[in-house]
Order: C-alpha cells, then sequence, then structure tokens
C-alpha cells in the first residue's frame, strides 16, 4: 500500500495559485457584454431579467469555456485543493448577495447593474489574496468605484454603459491574468 503525505496548506494554495484563471474572467466579460447589448433593446423587465439571468450564468459559462484554457473548474482532473472550495464559496456568496439587489430593483429598477455589478465583483478580493497578486483588489476596487460613478453620470443609460465598464475592467484583467501567466515559472505553469 502506498503511502501519501497530505498537502500542507502552504502547497495547496501554491497549487491553486499556479492556474491560468482565464475562463471565469471570460465568462463575465460574455455576460456583461451580453447585458450591455441585449438591454439596449429591451424593456426594463427584461433588462432586469436579462441582468439576473446572465450573471447568473457566469459560473456555467466558466465551466463550458474553461477547456479552452485548459481549466479544470470543476477539479475532475486533478487532486483535491481546499482553495477551490474557498473559491466555489466567492461564487456562492456572490449569487447569495443578489438579494440585496431585489428591494433596491423593487425601487429603481436601474439600481440592478450597479449593485449586481459590485456585488458579484466582491468575489475578486478574496481570490487576490489566495494568489497573492493585486489584479483582484484592483478588478474589485476600480470596477465599484467605477460603477458608482457612472451610476451618477450617466442615468440615462445605466443598462449600457456600466456593463461596458465591468467589460472593460474585465478585459483589462484578462491582459494580467495573461501576463502573470507567462511570468510563472515553467515548471509551475504546466501544474
Amino acid at each position: 500500500m502506498k503511502i501519501t503525505h497530505p498537502r500542507s496548506l502552504d502547497q495547496q494554495r501554491e497549487e491553486f495559485a499556479q492556474r491560468p484563471f482565464l475562463a471565469m474572467p471570460v465568462a463575465g466579460l460574455i455576460a456583461w457584454a451580453a447585458i450591455g447589448f441585449g438591454s439596449a433593446w429591451l424593456s426594463p423587465v427584461g433588462q432586469t431579467w436579462l441582468v439576473y439571468i446572465a450573471t447568473g450564468s457566469i459560473f456555467g459559462i466558466g465551466i463550458l469555456v474553461a477547456p479552452l484554457f485548459g481549466e479544470d473548474l470543476l477539479g475532475r482532473h486533478r487532486p483535491k485543493n481546499e482553495f477551490d472550495s474557498l473559491f466555489l464559496a466567492t461564487v456562492v456568496s456572490a449569487w447569495l448577495v443578489f438579494a440585496i439587489a431585489t428591494p433596491f430593483v423593487q425601487r429603481d429598477y436601474t439600481s440592478l447593474p450597479l449593485t449586481v455589478g459590485i456585488l458579484a465583483g466582491l468575489m475578486w478580493l478574496p481570490f487576490s489574496w489566495i494568489i497573492r497578486h493585486w489584479i483582484g483588489w484592483f478588478h474589485g476596487i476600480v470596477r465599484t468605484l467605477a460603477l458608482v460613478i457612472a451610476w451618477y453620470a450617466w442615468p440615462e443609460h445605466r443598462f449600457q454603459v456600466l456593463p461596458a465598464i465591468i467589460v472593460i475592467i474585465y478585459i483589462i484583467t484578462l491582459l494580467v491574468l495573461v501576463r502573470r501567466r507567462r511570468g510563472l515559472p515553467m515548471q509551475a505553469a504546466t501544474a
């Protein structure tokens, strides 16, 4: 019988940090681009449903696009990693905070891209801590500040401008993540 030694949390964190992390930002970019484009032709009710459906689908889209980036979001082909569980908890917490948006939508439906845009972006902060990289802090903080400013600056175009801001931040995030990936040591990049 082969005896295996459990990996420490530090080892698991390092393994987790070596992944590309491109599938989820691409999924977020796709969802928010669909919201920005689609909401231009929809009624307020349609815009509301589009935000809920598209943002609620980000994880599913991520699973679909993950193979394109060599990612295994569900962890089927790699050892169990506790940081996968932590990341999943941040995804679930982002879904749960949609409940905060609901009362505001009933008062002002145009609050939806602001509230969901900020709340769904909160998962980037613990992600940044896990991988020991600044990009999650940038994504979460800049996204929040830019959405608040834009919500006041363009009240007539909130369903187009706010998603556009989120898409731009996703593009920057993806560029940084690709550059980060290229900077990883070769043996770690293939882990």
